[in-house]
């Protein structure tokens, strides 16, 4: 699969604007995510989460006139989608904020353009450009550090490595689901039929595993529960992945999981306002690589052949 170069630089605001957009959103989630962890199991929070999310994806693509028939091909993607990202992703990820502060799990979940890059090499045959290695490599030092503050300023407990390979799973979840969601079955579909049908089967999975793991539905009746829910569902959920899947298939995968640095700078803007988050030295410079990490491999462009 090779990747539309007009559609690359991030100038245009046809990218620039989503993956702006998306960083926004996503980076609010994680602070949102801790209203989320406690009041009931995690795996029902996930449920809620998607439940919440399946129909209004469906409905957003009855009202964009999109086809809900994606045959055969198109359910197994759906369903490998579905599993991975709204089933496998999300559970690792609220389970891993139980044993780590929510900055380190977004710090690690950032780590994603690395798998991302290596499996759309692997199974979509998209090239690894030099600068986009350099700046790679940039982002990775930022994180790093941003990794350093975090343990620093929160002592982990005795369940850091579980919290960790928590935390990991969830981030090689996405990464299969980023790079399958944009092979060629996928790309023949339309995105929020694709995305309303993987939501569904992973909606149902997570219900499946909640009820396994934790029993009986729980119904909170806290309503800030329920409005953070439906943040999730609606503007983390409904509203992000569709832009955010559109460009993978415009930036490749390994560029297009560059939100997720931008949206650890904007988790901890967010942290600092709400949670009172001091930044040190170290997080600074983190912060400032990260970025620099992002620009660098961003403006990598595929030779034209």
């Amino acid at each position: 699969m090779s990747v539309d170069t007009s559609a690359q630089s991030m100038l245009r605001p046809a990218v620039a604007l989503p993956f702006l957009l998306v960083a926004l959103i996503w980076g609010s989630t994680w602070w949102v995510i801790t209203g989320q962890i406690g009041h009931v199991p995690a795996s029902w929070s996930v449920t809620w989460r998607f439940a919440l999310a399946t129909p209004a994806m469906f409905i957003v693509a009855a009202a964009m006139g999109r086809s809900l028939r994606i045959g055969k091909g198109g359910h197994w993607l759906a369903f490998l989608v579905g599993v991975t990202q709204f089933c496998g992703n999300y559970n690792f990820v609220y389970r891993a904020e139980m044993y780590l502060t929510s900055g380190i799990v977004a710090v690690m979940i950032a780590l994603l353009l690395v798998p991302n890059t290596v499996l759309a090499r692997i199974m979509l045959k998209q090239p690894i450009l030099p600068r986009f290695a350099v700046g790679s490599a940039i982002a990775i030092a930022g994180i790093a550090l941003l990794l350093l503050h975090e343990a620093h300023e929160a002592p982990l407990g005795d369940k850091v490595l579980l919290g960790v390979v928590f935390a990991l799973i969830a981030m090689m979840c996405a990464s299969v689901s980023n790079v399958i969601q944009a092979n060629e079955v996928g790309q023949r579909l339309p995105m929020v039929s694709l995305l309303a049908w993987a939501m569904l089967y992973g909606t149902l999975c997570d219900a499946a595993l909640a009820f396994a793991i934790a029993g009986p539905p729980v119904l909170p009746t806290d309503g800030g529960y329920w409005l953070g829910t439906a943040y999730l569902a609606l503007f983390g959920s409904v509203v992000t992945f569709p832009l955010y899947y559109t460009l993978i298939r415009q930036l490749g995968a390994g560029r297009a999981a560059y939100n997720g640095v931008a949206v650890v700078v904007i988790a901890m803007l967010f942290s600092t306002a709400l949670e009172g988050y001091r930044w040190s030295l170290l997080a600074g410079a983190g912060a400032v690589l990260a970025m620099v990490g992002l620009v660098v491999a961003l403006s990598a462009r595929k030779p034209s052949t």
